[in-house]
C-alpha cells in the first residue's frame, strides 16, 4: 500500500501509548503511518462525572467522526469506550490481544487498614467516576464515601498523592502499559471474577470505513480471534442493555475447555445493590440473550444462610438491596479447644475462618518465615484481620481440586492444619505422603439448642455440621431449593436424602450469592 495511514487518537499518554503500538505492528506489516491527536467530549468535560454526560461515545464519537470524514484511516480504541453499534460506514477490522482486565484499588499508606475488605481504612474516601466500580465497591463496603475521579491515569493518581483521596480505582491495563511506578502506595489487584470489569476492558479496537478494504487486509492481520469471540459475548450484554460506559454493568467473559464463562454485575443506578450472575455455555450462539434475560428476570424471594451475618456481609448487602429476605443462622456454634505445644512447620492451612479465629485467640508461637495457605477468599479476608496474608489460596469450591493444587504449592515441605474436632481432613487426604502433616485442634461445634426454622424458599448449607444440625431440627421440603457451599456439603446433604441442591462457583459470599440470583423462582 503506498498512501500513508493515518491514525487517529485522543492525546492521553495512554491513548497515544495504544496508538503507537498499533502504529508500530503497522510498520512491520509495511506501511506508513502517522497519529493525529483529536479531542474527545469525554477530554473536554473532564470535572463532570460519566453519568452527566449525554448520550454514548463519550471518547469516540469525534473521532469516529474524522475517520468517516476521511480525515483519519484507522481510529484505535479502547474498546470498552466504544458504543457497541459502530455508526453506518464504519467497522472494527481487528481487535488486540487482552490485556489483565482487572482492577486495581490504590490506596494511601496512611489509609491502610488489612483487616478491612480491600484494605482501605473504615469510612475512606474513594475516588472512581465509573457507575460500575461505584455499585460494586458499596456492595463490598457500605461505609465508605465515593467521590468522582476524572483524568488521565497520571492526573488520577497525583489526585490520590495530593491527599484528595484515601483510595481510587483505576484498570490495571492502563498502568502496566504506561509502567508507572505505584511503590508509595499499598496496591491491591481485584480478582475480575469477583470484581466485574466493564465489557471488553483491557483490548483494543481497530476501526476503520467499511469500504476501505485494502486497508482491512492488513488491519485484519493484528485481528485475535479468541479475544473477538469472548468481548463480543460481553459487548452483546452491553448492547442488550443498551448501555453505555455509564452503565452500571459488569460483564467477564473466559474460555476454558471449550467453555464460555461469564460473571455479571447489574444494578439499577450507581448507588444501589448489583444483582450477580455466572453464567456457562458451550457456543456463544445467543448467550447473551440468555444472560440478559435471566437478569431480568430475578424476583426476590425468601432465604436462609447457615451461618451468622455481620452487617457489612456482601451477601447479604446484594440480596436485601435487590428485594430479598435474608435470614443468616447458624446451627452450630464454636468452642475453643486450648493447645499446648505447636509444631513448627513451613506452613499453615486453614480449612475455615473459625479454625483462624480460634488459633489466633490462643496467641501461638509461630516461625516469621511461615506461609500461611487457605481454602477460599473468606478464610484469606479472616487471616488478614490478623495481619497475614495468604500465600495460597483455594478458588474453587471442590475441596478436593483445591487439596491438590496446594500438595503442588507446597512440595517438600511441612504443614500444619488447625481444624476442628472430627474434622473431614479433605486436604490432608491429597497428600501422598502424610509424614511432614501435622493436625491441631483449636475447636469443636456444638449444635444450638431451642431454634426454629423458618419458613423460606432458598436455604443455603455453609458447613456439613450445619447440615447436620439443621437436619435433627426438621427437614427440607419439596418446594424448597438448596445450595451448598461446596463438594462436602453437598455429601452431607446427599446423605440426608436431598439429591438436587446447586453449589456456587466459588466459596464466598459472592458465590453463594450469585448461586442465590441464579435460583428459578416462580
Amino acid at each position: 500500500m503506498e498512501r500513508k495511514i493515518i491514525i487517529g487518537s485522543r492525546g492521553s499518554d495512554l491513548a497515544l501509548w495504544q496508538a503507537n503500538y498499533i502504529l508500530r505492528k503497522l510498520v512491520k506489516l509495511g506501511l506508513t503511518a502517522e497519529i493525529k491527536i483529536i479531542t474527545t467530549q469525554g477530554d473536554a468535560a473532564q470535572e463532570l462525572s460519566f453519568d452527566k454526560l449525554e448520550g454514548k461515545g463519550f471518547f469516540t464519537k469525534e473521532i469516529e467522526e474524522a475517520l468517516l470524514n476521511k480525515e483519519i484511516d484507522v481510529a484505535v480504541h479502547s474498546h470498552k469506550d466504544l458504543p457497541t453499534t459502530s455508526p453506518e460506514g464504519l467497522k472494527i477490522a481487528a481487535v488486540s490481544e487482552r490485556e489483565d482486565a482487572a482492577e486495581l484499588i490504590v490506596i494511601r499508606k496512611e489509609s491502610v487498614d488489612n483487616t478491612l475488605k480491600y484494605s482501605f481504612k473504615k469510612n475512606a474516601v474513594v475516588g472512581t467516576s465509573s457507575a460500575r466500580r461505584k455499585s460494586q465497591l458499596l456492595a463490598f463496603r457500605t461505609d465508605i464515601t465515593l467521590h468522582d475521579l476524572r483524568g488521565n491515569v497520571p492526573t488520577r493518581i497525583q489526585k490520590l498523592r495530593d491527599k484528595k483521596y484515601d483510595a481510587i480505582m483505576i484498570a490495571i491495563a492502563g498502568v502496566e502499559r504506561l509502567h508507572i511506578d505505584l511503590s508509595e502506595f499499598k496496591v491491591i489487584r481485584i480478582d475480575p471474577k469477583e470484581f466485574i470489569p466493564a465489557p471488553a476492558q483491557g483490548v483494543l479496537a481497530m476501526q476503520i470505513r467499511e469500504d476501505d478494504h485494502e486497508l482491512f487486509e492488513y488491519i485484519n492481520k493484528l485481528n485475535f480471534e479468541k479475544v473477538q469471540d469472548i468481548v463480543g459475548i460481553e459487548r452483546k450484554v452491553l448492547n442488550l442493555f443498551d448501555g453505555g460506559c455509564h452503565l452500571p454493568l459488569g460483564v467477564y467473559c473466559i474460555k476454558e475447555e471449550n467453555k464460555f464463562k461469564v460473571w455479571t454485575s447489574k444494578a439499577d443506578a450507581w448507588n444501589t445493590m448489583p444483582k450477580r450472575l455466572y453464567f456457562e455455555s458451550f457456543t456463544d450462539e445467543g448467550f447473551a440473550e440468555k444472560i440478559v434475560n435471566k437478569l431480568n428476570a430475578i424476583k426476590p424471594t425468601s432465604v436462609l444462610i447457615t451461618r451468622d451475618l455481620k452487617e457489612d456481609s456482601f451477601f447479604k448487602n446484594v440480596l436485601e438491596g435487590n428485594g430479598y429476605s435474608v435470614q443468616g443462622i447458624s446451627f452450630i456454634e464454636t468452642k475453643v479447644v486450648a493447645i499446648n505445644t505447636i509444631p513448627q512447620t513451613d506452613w499453615i492451612f486453614f480449612a475455615s475462618t473459625s479454625a483462624i479465629e480460634k488459633f489466633f485467640s490462643q496467641n501461638p508461637e509461630i516461625k516469621a518465615k511461615t506461609k500461611f495457605g487457605v481454602i477460599g477468599k473468606s478464610t484469606e479476608q479472616e487471616l488478614k484481620k490478623h495481619n497475614r496474608n495468604a500465600a495460597f489460596v483455594g478458588s474453587i469450591n471442590d475441596t478436593k481440586v483445591v487439596g491438590k493444587k496446594f500438595v503442588k504449592a507446597v512440595g517438600e515441605e511441612t504443614v500444619l492444619f488447625p481444624q476442628a474436632k472430627g474434622g473431614l481432613r479433605t486436604i490432608q487426604q491429597q497428600f501422598a505422603d502424610t509424614t511432614k502433616l501435622f493436625d491441631l485442634v483449636v475447636y469443636e461445634t456444638v449444635k444450638k439448642e431451642n431454634l426454629v426454622l423458618p419458613e423460606v424458599e432458598i436455604v443455603v448449607f455453609t458447613s456439613p455440621s450445619n447440615v447436620d444440625s439443621y437436619f435433627k431440627k426438621g427437614k427440607i421440603s419439596a418446594n424448597q431449593k438448596v445450595i451448598a457451599i461446596g463438594k462436602s456439603t453437598e455429601k452431607a446433604l446427599t446423605e440426608k436424602g436431598i439429591v438436587k441442591c446447586i453449589l456456587p462457583v466459588s466459596f464466598d459470599e459472592v458465590g453463594l450469592a450469585e448461586a442465590v440470583f441464579g435460583m428459578e423462582n416462580k
